[in-house]
């Protein structure tokens, strides 16, 4: 059912005084995802007309905007990821899930240099686990894992972090053994941590000496390398924040957590709660009172800028793999780990086809794409195709067959 309030109602009805306003503080990555969701499922990106083989129901469907910022074009996408990872789940491996988070004063800096330091947050972070997963001390093995960078809190403001899936174990430095972790213990937090601190400071530093960061407005006097030394000396006293929680139950409710993290948005449409034309109401939990759902109400402009923060850079992998996981050599890699845990190898069974992916979507979330939404027992089948900007030929009736 569609939401009775979309993110895509806000930037239609504000959007062009946004931009106005606006003008010169918006990148053109952020004008083009406010067009693509102000454009999503319009006519002014074409469609189709469906019509249900049972009960003869039709219905137009525009078309989407595909855009990843979009909270309405995730679902299709989602399903095609998770039917891929599907297959490299490893049976009987407890799967943990560790968050690296960048302390405030970082994440400000962060924002000015989208690229260069989520770059460096994805590869400290992956650098800190592998190591310590490596060190006989803890673990002694090499291990895999699935990192996803999420730039947001619950309150839309600026909070970048990523979220790693990382199996209980690894393949031992002779490659002929399966090294498994503690039950309900992976890695201890504190020494993540620390050597994540370190790291990453490390390469930030390295940046600011090569000349490679860049400096506006508040932060411009850090320019100045005594500056910028005095600002960067209390993170390195700080305590940054890794979080590891408890394994998940098993192979499946690790895919159902990825669905629910990999391809997820600032703020879903199912948050939004009332919007009047110049505030908005959703819902948020606040964390920081033990996860309390509460309300809060935004401007439309201040909603607006919030959810813009969080415009990735052209062409930034938000999902990367690493270890035994990594794409260039993955397939040789998990047949190791299957042998040395004595499991088969699933059978190759990958969809080829936009139809196939969406039966990957209906076993992955128990919800058809196409299921007739009146008799509820057919299928829409796609009868007319219409170009952006035209209508179809003929406009499809209003009642249903009997």
């Amino acid at each position: 059912m569609r939401p009775v309030l979309e993110v895509a109602d806000i930037f239609r009805r504000c959007g062009p005084q946004y931009r106005h306003t606006h003008a010169d503080g918006l990148s053109r990555a952020q004008r083009r995802v406010m067009s693509a969701i102000e454009l999503c499922r319009t006519a002014a990106l074409g469609g189709h007309v469906e019509r249900c083989d049972a009960c003869g129901h039709q219905r137009i469907a525009y078309d989407s905007c595909r855009n990843r910022h979009c909270p309405k074009c995730q679902s299709l996408a989602r399903a095609q990821w998770l039917e891929r990872r599907r297959a490299e789940l490893l049976p009987e491996v407890q799967y943990f899930h560790v968050v690296f988070t960048l302390p405030e004063s970082i994440a400000a800096l962060a924002y000015q240099n989208k690229k260069m330091l989520y770059d460096l947050l994805f590869h400290t972070s992956a650098e800190t686990l592998r190591t310590i997963a490596a060190d006989p001390k803890h673990l002694g093995a090499e291990i895999g894992f699935i990192t996803i960078l999420h730039t947001w809190g619950q309150n839309l403001l600026h909070h970048p972090h990523v979220h790693c899936i990382v199996p209980g174990g690894g393949i031992a430095p002779d490659g002929e053994r399966w090294i498994g972790c503690r039950p309900g213990f992976f890695l201890p937090v504190r020494v993540l941590s620390r050597l994540f601190r370190r790291l990453f400071l490390e390469q930030l530093r390295h940046s600011f000496d090569t000349g490679a960061l860049r400096f506006y407005g508040q932060l411009e006097p850090l320019r100045d390398p005594q500056a910028f030394a005095g600002w960067l000396a209390p993170a390195a006293q700080a305590e940054w924040v890794v979080y590891a929680k408890p394994p998940f139950g098993g192979a499946e409710h690790v895919l159902d957590y990825l669905g629910r993290y990999t391809h997820r948005v600032a703020i879903s449409n199912n948050r939004l709660l009332r919007f009047d034309g110049d505030s908005v109401l959703f819902r948020w939990k606040d964390y920081r009172h033990g996860a309390r759902q509460k309300s809060m109400t935004l401007t439309a402009d201040e909603f607006m800028r919030r959810f813009l923060l969080h415009v990735l850079p052209d062409g930034f992998k938000h999902i990367r793999s690493y270890g035994w996981l990594a794409n260039r050599h993955r397939a040789a890699r998990l047949a190791t780990c299957r042998r040395l845990l004595g499991v088969t190898t699933p059978a190759e069974d990958a969809p080829s086809s936009p139809e196939d992916y969406r039966d990957c979507y209906l076993r992955l979330t128990g919800k058809s794409l196409r299921d007739c939404p009146v008799c509820g027992k057919g299928h829409m089948i796609r009868i007319e195709t219409f170009l952006p900007g035209a209508l179809p030929r003929a406009p499809p009736p209003t009642h249903h067959a009997r």
